[in-house]
């Protein structure tokens, strides 16, 4: 092993930053960065988005150090597995363990690419596909659904390939509690994009629908052209789901919420998901998100990168959706806050409608580093 290539240290470092695209919210995530003996780093993140969970993930990091530090920056399988056993008493790659082997992960994949002199796609077998479409994703927040109408089709004029909106989150949009303005939103949106683009629409933590409620609207959206609806019934309901994909024939899409690739198995193996949901800074990381993708390419499923962080979750999706079968696009947030725009030094965009392949050794971004420190969770 090259004394150069061994990990020398490891930091956690939870932060907090404003989210334009979520109504302003206050988020927070906890950043990773890694250094080997030669100095060169490389950054990870845990999409932990609460201040306590970002905390904790910090912690859980600090004592998964020893099993990094003095360890190749080139092993990453070997660490990665290491931490998955390290964490059989309290997770065993689930929940905040699951988050804190992602921010690792993500850092140490940054990093071997950086010591290679080689980015993360060639390191993953290079890109397979000649181009990625991108499409927006945010929030509805607006009362007025013509405005919300004008806005989205204004982020799509763009070139970007259609929008996934948020139902029931902050703000004064009220979507995702009343049918008729649920289809009226739709309609309105869909028309105002115009042809060649293509709504899906994710419903929030404020939603609860019954199984006629989601086979209803389903039917109402699937008419209107709906590329998928997601987590109609939560992430969990398998019986659910089943009943409305008998139902209706719009595409069902969940998954986010699981911590790894035995999750995501688990939710294909039922036959009610067609879009799988993975966030490599919560599922495990590259590495696990890769395992992911694998079962959804080897199930003929599609696999979607989240995509809703900052812009080294971004920079590790972009390289993730152009590596893996299982991927056909990747949703941009169509408004860069601080956590994206200021962060690093090239985040994620699209040319026309179409994600730009990753340059630069490892996840190709510098990270502003005082930024960073300015951010940071519990500043004495």
């Amino acid at each position: 092993m090259s004394k150069e290539f061994t990990v020398r240290s490891i930091e956690a470092i939870p932060v907090a930053y404003p989210e334009p695209v979520d109504h302003n919210r206050t988020r927070s995530v906890c950043l990773v960065r890694i250094t080997a003996e030669n100095g060169a780093t490389g950054w990870g993140e845990c999409c932990t988005y609460f201040p306590e969970a970002s905390r904790a993930a910090a912690c859980l990091v600090a004592g998964m150090s020893e099993r990094v530090v003095g360890q190749s920056a080139m092993d990453t399988e070997a660490v990665w597995q290491s931490l998955k056993a390290h964490s059989w008493w309290y997770g065993t790659g689930a929940g905040i363990a699951s988050m804190a082997i992602s921010g690792i992960d993500i850092a140490l994949w940054d990093l071997k690419g950086k010591l290679l002199g080689a980015s993360v796609l060639d390191l993953l077998g290079g890109p397979v596909r000649d181009r990625l479409p991108a499409i927006a994703s945010l929030h509805g927040t607006k009362r007025d659904i013509g405005a919300m109408a004008e806005e989205i089709a204004g982020y799509t004029a763009t070139g970007l390939h259609g929008a996934k909106i948020g139902f029931g989150k902050a703000g004064d949009a009220h979507l995702g509690f009343d049918h008729d303005r649920d289809v009226a939103f739709a309609k309105a949106v869909t028309e105002a994009m115009g042809p060649g683009k293509q709504l899906m629409i994710d419903l929030g933590m404020k939603n609860h629908w019954d199984i006629p409620t989601a086979i209803k609207r389903a039917r109402a959206f699937e008419d209107i052209g709906v590329g998928w609806l997601e987590e109609p019934l939560g992430h969990d309901d398998p019986e659910g789901y089943r009943a409305l994909r008998a139902a209706t024939g719009i595409r069902i899409a969940y998954g986010e919420r699981e911590w790894n690739a035995r999750g995501v198995e688990r939710i294909v193996r039922t036959g009610t998901v067609d879009v799988i949901g993975l966030d490599p800074g919560r599922v495990e990381g590259i590495t696990g998100f890769r395992k992911a993708a694998d079962i959804c390419a080897l199930n003929r499923r599609q696999a979607n990168a989240h995509n809703f962080s900052t812009a080294i979750v971004g920079a590790a999706s972009q390289a993730l959706s152009w590596a893996c079968p299982a991927c056909h696009l990747l949703e941009l947030q169509p408004i860069y806050g601080p956590a994206q725009r200021d962060l690093v030094d090239r985040p994620v965009g699209h040319d026309n409608g179409y994600v730009r392949m990753p340059e630069g050794p490892g996840l190709g971004i510098m990270i502003n580093e005082d930024l960073v420190n300015s951010a940071r969770l519990d500043q004495s």
